[in-house]
């Protein structure tokens, strides 16, 4: 089955316009092009699509279900020449764990007020690339290096790393840690898509891990006491939760955090997120 777009239209024109005259002025070609155009729509569906008499057009029953798919897939047609020509439309950015921190509320506000055109969404997926490669996201925040060759990165900030544990945990006490404080405890790490690894201790001093697969879980594991976490500062204001706090790892290097897209296909609107997202990392 082939369908043309140009067979809808003729279509719709038809119904809104109530013949085939009119409907051959709105699209500009003659009356005989119109009664082929429907002609071959309908040999191509198989079926009737309008009554015809000599004082009226109206649709077939199939024929007003037609129409009313087809007038969805014009607009839908119609949406996708806009986005791909202007860069408008909506903007999807993927993050795996926590999106900006501290500076997603004001991103959005900002981008909002910047690009009235574009609706941002923020969508949450759990994967290496934090959906762009599952087609969930056009842009993705990422907090580790890519090593796929098909996307590229910029660096947008750095956030520091903060160990979560129980407040009823002795280090709880301190105002910060060192890696050295927690070779004596058990991990939780997700490796494919945490920032924490046990390369970041020396060899003979790292400690036991345990793998986690979600943000939820982490938490919940660290507010028993029995395991502690570690992570960019984002995690701790995107998820406080009662019973477990954040401390300062003063030794450990901080996590870049890395705006992401396809990069034989880069999306329009790239550029103008990594000046916004470096601006507000710059900002104390």
């Amino acid at each position: 089955m082939h369908m043309e777009l140009r067979q809808l239209r003729c279509l719709v024109a038809i119904v809104d316009e109530g013949g085939f005259t009119d409907a051959a002025l709105t699209l500009g070609v003659s009356q005989a092009a119109v009664s082929r155009t429907l002609a071959s729509l309908e040999q191509t569906l198989g079926v009737r699509l309008l009554r015809r008499t000599s004082r009226s057009v109206t649709p077939t029953a199939t024929g007003a279900r037609v129409v009313a798919q087809a007038r969805r897939v014009l607009a839908e047609a119609e949406e996708l020449l806009r986005v791909t020509t202007s860069g408008e439309g909506a903007l999807r950015i993927g993050y795996a764990w926590s999106a900006l921190g501290r500076h997603t509320p004001a991103f959005q506000r900002q981008w909002a007020a910047a690009h009235p055109g574009t609706e941002l969404q923020m969508v949450r997926v759990n994967s290496p690339t934090a959906g762009l490669a599952e087609g969930s996201c056009d842009l993705a925040v990422l907090r580790r290096p890519l090593e796929d060759r098909r996307f590229d990165s910029a660096i947008v900030g750095l956030e520091r790393r903060l160990c979560a544990m129980a407040a009823d945990e002795p280090l709880a006490r301190r105002r910060s840690v060192r890696l050295a404080d927690l070779s004596g405890h058990t991990l939780l790490i997700d490796r494919r898509t945490g920032t924490t690894t046990p390369e970041l201790w020396p060899p003979d001093s790292r400690p036991a891990t345990e793998e986690t697969y979600d943000v939820d879980d982490w938490l919940t594991a660290i507010s028993t006491g029995r395991r502690i976490g570690m992570s960019a500062e984002a995690t701790a204001s995107q998820y406080r939760r009662p019973g477990v706090v954040y401390r300062p790892v003063r030794d450990a290097e901080p996590v870049a955090v890395r705006l992401a897209w396809w990069r034989d296909d880069p999306h329009p609107a790239a550029q103008a997120v990594i000046e916004l997202l470096t601006a507000l990392y710059r900002t104390p």
